[in-house]
């Protein structure tokens, strides 16, 4: 255990020393004031001024459109993919339904699959639609956040930017040079980087085997650095070409959290208030540290029940090893905690174990974290939902006091916290609601491997994985049909664009107003204590709204398991 641990904070001091050089990189990205000549090309290209000056509602707008683009050629991709090239397998085109599921996954940067990708898409499909997808939708979720955080740096302004310029940079200057150099560690490592479709092997037995190849290191880049998720494979992050090595686990782990921790430091050199920034990284790492100890000792426990039936081996009240299954034995209790940590945390839904088999207390984990969406988050959005809770932590504060509550100098009013509020309860009600529907939803039961308690948890997990842009499943539940993936498609897009544009408005709105002077009134933000209210505020919301879905699910199933009793 103590291994263990110490393997913990060697991870996570590798995380606060990259933030800090990958925040002051992205810092200079929306700073700079020059264009370097492959973005001045991008502009003329696509007939852009980058000197325009966009108001929130035009900066959220050419990002909807852009993205409703983006998705609409994704479509069309996988609606013709029997027609395209690089298809040695001969898969043919998706369903209109799972078309439309798989376009909106991978442009909201969730990447959830009802699918299997080696079995279903072609290498040119692989490339051409959900790698486009994934590329563009991290990226405009780090732009997003350039723009946000530029925002709140201002005052008496109308403008946050310009979209286009942003999204140029992040693409040029972060996601594609990154992406190239961890490509060629990867195949330095043994993932494969072809556009052969198969290899033939012959096994010990004399067997010949069909092994499924492809472009799978340029997939995995973008995959986590750009917390999207998904599965060249079936198997995802567990299968030896997506992740053969321990030191390609570690550098799935630092790639997921990488941007999303990066921003805090950014957020810091952008308005210079660099305290404050590392009072939200804080917060991002008191609450993924808890959340990880609770996994870790959930399966280092194990199950109790089949402690029971090796009795005659082991009077340990645990079970003996702990919870192995769905494990890869290369990583072990450890490295599959950090990863279902981390992949929940980084909303990024790559998976190195089968979160099915989880304990009850460990499946809690992934569930809670995407309930919260802001410990860590996903790329550009997980700062903008962590701010959202420090506005509401100021307002909280604010009226405990009597004063009117401030946030970095700008005045706290109506029409923000209205904004603030929208964005809070859009994201449980996709879920519940979703949930709800589909727990009455004839068919439903049909499409479950398990019942009871886990059933539920298996309905309840889609959908919040959907809303909370994550992708990740618990595997039980065949969602490969035109409910599910109308559903969990329409909960991936309430999730990204219904919480995301009303905090672009809650920036634009600070943006316009005047910085006022501190008072003896004023509730610092960059301290301990803000940061120890603020996850407090963060986990009481997500506790007073989500507890009763999880006290349905994991909670009831945890206290089944210690009461001996075995799911129906």
């Amino acid at each position: 255990m103590q291994r263990d641990v110490t393997a913990f904070v060697l991870v996570l001091a590798l995380v606060a020393g990259l933030a800090m050089l990958m925040g002051r990189w992205l810092a200079h990205a929306f700073a700079d004031e020059r264009h370097w000549p492959l973005e001045r090309l991008s502009y003329r290209v696509l007939g852009i001024d980058p000197g325009e000056r966009m108001g929130w509602a035009r900066y959220g707008l050419a990002l909807l459109l852009s993205n409703a683009a983006m998705m609409t050629l994704g479509y069309l991709v996988l609606r013709v993919q029997g027609l395209l090239p690089l298809n040695e397998l001969g898969n043919p085109a998706q369903t209109p339904d799972l078309a439309f599921n798989t376009a909106v996954s991978f442009i909201t940067n969730t990447n959830w699959q009802a699918y299997g990708g080696e079995t279903s898409l072609s290498n040119a499909t692989q490339m051409l639609a959900i790698t486009f997808l994934m590329f563009c939708g991290a990226t405009a979720g780090v732009a997003a956040a350039g723009g946000f955080i530029r925002a709140l740096g201002r005052a008496g302004r109308q403008d946050i930017g310009n979209y286009w310029v942003d999204f140029t940079r992040v693409l040029w200057r972060v996601m594609l040079p990154l992406c190239f150099v961890l490509a060629l560690v990867y195949v330095w490592q043994g993932i494969p980087q072809t556009l052969d479709s198969r290899a033939v092997a012959t096994t010990l037995e004399g067997a010949r085997q069909q092994l499924v190849l492809g472009p799978v290191a340029s997939f995995e880049t973008i995959k986590h650095i750009g917390t999207n998720g998904g599965g060249f494979f079936s198997m995802n992050a567990a299968h030896p070409f997506e992740n053969p090595t321990p030191l390609t686990n570690t550098l799935h782990i630092l790639s997921m959290l990488l941007i999303p921790s990066a921003l805090t430091v950014t957020f810091g050199l952008m308005l210079a208030r660099r305290r404050q920034g590392w009072v939200f990284f804080a917060a991002f790492l008191l609450m993924f540290a808890g959340f990880l100890a609770l996994v870790y000792g959930a399966e280092q426990g194990g199950n109790p029940l089949l402690a029971q039936v090796g009795a005659e081996q082991s009077r340990s009240a645990a079970q003996p090893g702990g919870n192995m299954e769905g494990k890869e034995m290369r990583f072990g209790i450890a490295g599959t905690a950090l990863f279902v940590t981390t992949t929940t945390a980084a909303t990024t839904g790559s998976v190195n174990a089968m979160h099915d088999s989880l304990t009850p207390l460990g499946g809690l984990v992934p569930l809670a974290q995407m309930m919260l969406n802001c410990v860590f988050g996903g790329d550009g959005v997980g700062l903008i939902n962590l701010i959202q809770y420090a506005i509401l932590t100021v307002f909280l504060a604010g009226m405990m006091i009597g004063r009117t509550p401030e946030f970095l100098g700008k005045k706290i009013e109506a029409r923000e916290i209205k904004l603030v509020m929208l964005s809070v309860l859009a994201h449980p009600a996709s879920i519940l609601g979703f949930t709800a529907l589909a727990m009455l939803w004839p068919a439903t039961g049909a499409s479950l491997a398990n019942h009871g308690a886990h059933g539920f948890s298996e309905v309840l997990y889609a959908y919040t994985s959907g809303t909370a842009n994550n992708g990740s499943a618990f595997a039980g539940l065949n969602a490969n049909t035109p409910f599910f993936n109308t559903t969990i498609g329409l909960a991936m897009l309430i999730g990204r664009y219904f919480t995301l544009l009303p905090l672009l408005a809650v920036a634009g709105s600070l943006a316009a107003k005047h910085t006022v002077a501190e008072g003896p009134g004023t509730f610092p933000t960059a301290t301990p204590l803000f940061m120890g209210l603020l996850v407090f505020v963060v986990l009481t919301v997500g506790g007073l709204t989500f507890l009763p879905a999880l006290a349905l699910g994991p909670i009831v199933e945890h206290l089944q398991m210690l009461a001996g009793q075995l799911q129906p």
